[in-house]
């Protein structure tokens, strides 16, 4: 079978877009079996599987986590790869939940999930079953999306139990480190929330489970993949690591090889021709 691709993303409903960037559906069949590199992220994982289970490997370093099969899988933030197996057919829904929404949908800050991945019935009960179940009913994109839409809207978390927000300081750092790239210099981010260095450091990684540094690190790292993915043939990865504020390209190679476990010429000829879409305008 001639290998083929399909892609569909939609925005989220209107009260979910504070919290979740987009939905990305995507389907890849007759291709060779192999691993696929989950790579650390600006967004937590959280992907419902379509046909058979997501089957992580390998998790990042460090993680506690084991390998395991998800139906639908959600995780924190993570510091290098994960592997997934897969034989050939990959099918499902990736939902962009940023960091600022995991308390409004599952009420625990980010910190809680860093480098860990659980079954989303772990912390939704009821509905992560009904999400996963629902998604293997219906065929079209859009049914699809709708299905998320209601099941997520639902879980937005207004009883009062819980802080449901994320400190606005904490608002405001996290989205000045995405707006930058990376870029921001720690002590000015600082400055702008109000913070010491070492009150902003300790409160964000409360929150998110990383240091604002690390987070910029990740930030400038899914920048210069996203634009690797999606620049023409002639650009060249020395030209892509100037433009998002890498030293030179061996700066960006180290971070590559640290991040994603391998160096990014590897990872084009690996991944790249498995998309089909153009992520870099999200950045």
């Amino acid at each position: 079978m001639e290998p083929q691709s399909d892609w569909a993303t939609a925005l989220p409903a209107p009260a979910l877009r504070a919290f979740i960037e987009s939905y990305r559906g995507y389907r890849m069949t007759g291709f060779d079996p192999g691993l696929h590199r989950g790579l650390p992220s600006r967004h937590l994982t959280f992907i419902v599987s379509i046909g058979p289970p997501i089957d992580v490997v390998a998790h990042p370093e460090g993680s506690p986590t084991r390998p395991d099969r998800f139906r639908c899988v959600l995780s924190g933030l993570q510091p290098s790869e994960a592997l997934i197996r897969h034989t050939g057919h990959q099918e499902g829904v990736a939902i962009e939940l940023t960091p600022l929404g995991c308390r409004a949908l599952f009420g625990l800050p980010t910190a809680a999930l860093w480098n860990t991945s659980i079954e989303l019935a772990e912390v939704a009960g009821r509905a992560g079953d009904e999400l996963w179940e629902r998604l293997q009913a219906v065929e079209s994109w859009d049914a699809r999306f709708a299905v998320c839409n209601d099941v997520l809207t639902r879980l937005l978390r207004d009883d009062g139990a819980v802080a449901v927000t994320v400190a606005p300081e904490l608002t405001v750092a996290w989205h000045a480190i995405v707006r930058s790239g990376g870029g921001v210099a720690i002590t000015d981010l600082a400055e702008e929330v109000g913070w010491s260095r070492q009150h902003l450091r300790r409160r964000f990684a409360d929150e998110f489970g990383l240091s604002p540094k690390l987070a910029a690190r990740i930030v400038r790292f899914e920048r210069a993949r996203l634009m690797l993915q999606s620049v023409p043939s002639f650009v060249t990865i020395a030209q892509v690591a100037a433009a998002c504020g890498y030293y030179d390209q061996a700066h960006l190679n180290r971070d590559f090889a640290e991040l994603a476990g391998c160096p990014p010429r590897v990872w084009l000829d690996d991944e790249v021709p498995n998309f089909q879409y153009d992520d870099a305008a999200g950045m």
